[in-house]
C-alpha cells in the first residue's frame, strides 16, 4: 500500500475528530456490551449445568424394557468401576409416590401432599457418584433410620423440615413413613421440586423388590464425553445407555437458543455504530469531491482512491473494536474478582457467574470488523467511480 494511502485516510479521520471519537465510542460500546453479554450467558449455562450435575449421574444404565429390574449383583458393578473412564458406580432403584405431611389438629398443622420421585440409593457409593453432601451427611440417617433426604422445592411445597416424619402412598397402595434428614438445592426444578432420596434398602422393602435393582449410576472422568462413553457402556454391559446431556437436551438447547438472541439483539448495537461510519464516510465523500477529482487527474487510480476510504472505515472500526474488547474484557475480570451479590431466596446462585470464551471474543472482533468496513464500501466505490473530467469542468 502506497505511503499517500495511508497519509489520505489518517488525515481525513484528523479532518473530522469528533465524529470520528464518537464513532469509534459506538463501535466500542456496542463490542463492550456484546462481550459482556456473552460473559454472563456462559456463566450462567456453566452453573446452571454444574449445579444439574450435582445431583444427576453423568451416565444411567438401565433396562430396555420399560418397569424391568436387573438383580442386585455387586460383580457388574466393580467391572463398571474397573472401566478407565468411570470415576464411580453406583446401583438405584426409583419409584414413583404420592409424599404427603400428615395433619396435626393439635398443632394447627393442614396436610399437604405433591408427587415424587423416590431413587433408592446406596449412600456410601452413591456419595461418590453426585456431589451433594447432604447425601454424605444423612448417610447414617438413611441407612439406620429409614431417613429420606428431600429436594428443597419439594420440602417447602410440603412444609416440612429436617425431622419431620413425611408418608409416602405408591401407586399400588402401599404405604411408607420416612423422617426427613436433610434437604438439598440444586437450582434446577426439575430436581428440587420431585426428588426424594432414601435407602435402597428401604426403597426395595417399600416396593417389593428384594435383591433387585433398576439400573447403575455412573459418574465419568469427563463429563463432556458423556454421550460417546455411555454408548460403548451400553453395548458392553446389554443396557440402555442414558447420559445426562440426553435427559437434558432440551433445557442445553433452549439455553443455546437464548445466548444466540442475546447476541442477536445487542449485534444491533454493533450494527447501529456502523451505520454511524457510514454516515462519516459519505460526508467525507461529499467533503472531498473536489480533492479526490483532482488526485484522480495526478494520476491516482480508482483502486487507490478506494482504498483510502476503505482504510479510513477499516481504522474507525478497528480502534472501536480494540478498545471495545479491552473495555469488555475490563468489565468482566472485574465481575471476577468483586461479583456481583444475588439474592439467594431469588436465584439459585448467589452471585453473577462470568465465563470469558476466547472464541466469543474473536468471533465478536471479527464481526465488528467486518460490519465497519461494509459499512464503509459504499461511499468509498462512490468516491472511486467519480470521473475527475466531469467534477472539474
Amino acid at each position: 500500500m502506497r505511503p499517500f494511502v495511508v497519509f489520505l485516510a489518517w488525515r481525513h479521520v484528523r479532518r473530522r475528530g469528533l465524529q470520528s471519537v464518537i464513532t469509534v465510542l459506538g463501535v466500542a460500546v456496542g463490542v463492550m456490551v456484546l462481550i459482556t453479554a456473552l460473559s454472563l450467558t456462559n456463566g450462567f449455562i456453566d452453573e446452571l449445568v454444574r449445579s444439574t450435575l450435582q445431583a444427576t449421574p453423568h451416565v444411567t444404565l438401565q433396562p430396555y424394557v420399560v418397569g424391568e429390574r436387573l438383580p442386585d449383583d455387586d460383580s457388574v458393578r466393580l467391572a463398571l468401576a474397573g472401566r478407565p473412564e468411570v470415576s464411580a458406580v453406583s446401583p438405584f432403584l426409583t419409584g414413583q409416590a404420592l409424599i404427603a405431611r400428615r395433619a396435626s389438629a393439635a398443632l394447627g398443622i393442614s396436610a399437604r401432599q405433591g408427587f415424587a420421585q423416590l431413587i433408592g440409593i446406596d449412600p456410601d457409593h452413591h456419595a461418590q457418584v453426585l456431589d451433594l453432601p447432604e447425601i454424605a451427611l444423612a448417610r447414617e440417617a438413611l441407612e439406620r433410620d429409614g431417613g429420606v433426604v428431600l429436594g428443597a422445592s419439594l420440602a417447602s411445597q410440603l412444609g416440612v423440615l429436617p425431622g419431620d416424619t413425611v408418608v409416602l402412598r405408591e401407586l399400588g397402595g402401599r404405604t411408607l413413613e420416612l423422617q426427613v434428614s436433610d434437604t438439598f438445592r440444586v437450582g434446577n426444578e426439575l430436581i428440587d421440586s420431585v426428588t426424594a432420596y432414601a435407602s435402597l434398602a428401604v426403597v426395595q422393602g417399600y416396593l417389593d423388590a428384594q435383591g433387585q435393582i433398576g439400573g447403575y449410576h455412573v459418574r465419568l472422568h469427563d463429563p463432556q464425553r458423556a454421550s460417546e462413553v455411555a454408548e460403548r457402556l451400553g453395548s458392553a454391559f446389554g443396557l440402555l445407555p442414558v447420559s445426562w446431556e440426553r435427559l437434558f437436551g432440551g433445557l442445553i438447547d433452549q439455553l443455546n437458543l437464548q445466548k444466540a438472541v442475546i447476541s442477536v439483539v445487542t449485534f444491533l448495537i454493533v450494527l447501529v455504530a456502523a451505520m454511524g461510519i457510514a454516515n462519516v464516510m459519505v460526508l467525507t465523500v461529499a467533503e472531498k469531491t473536489r480533492d479526490i477529482a483532482i488526485l484522480r487527474a495526478l494520476g491516482a487510480s480508482s483502486r487507490q482512491v478506494l482504498a483510502v476510504f476503505t482504510l479510513e472505515g477499516f481504522s474507525l472500526g478497528a480502534a472501536g473494536t480494540a478498545l471495545g474488547a479491552l473495555l469488555g474484557l475490563a468489565v468482566a475480570t472485574y465481575f471476577r474478582v468483586q461479583p456481583y451479590p444475588l439474592p439467594g431466596d431469588l436465584y439459585f446462585i448467589t452471585q453473577l457467574p462470568v465465563v470469558v470464551e476466547a472464541w466469543d471474543v474473536a468471533w465478536v472482533c471479527g464481526v465488528s470488523l467486518a460490519t465497519s468496513v461494509v459499512a464503509s464500501l459504499l461511499p468509498a466505490r462512490r468516491a472511486a467511480r467519480m470521473r475527475p473530467a466531469e467534477l472539474l469542468r
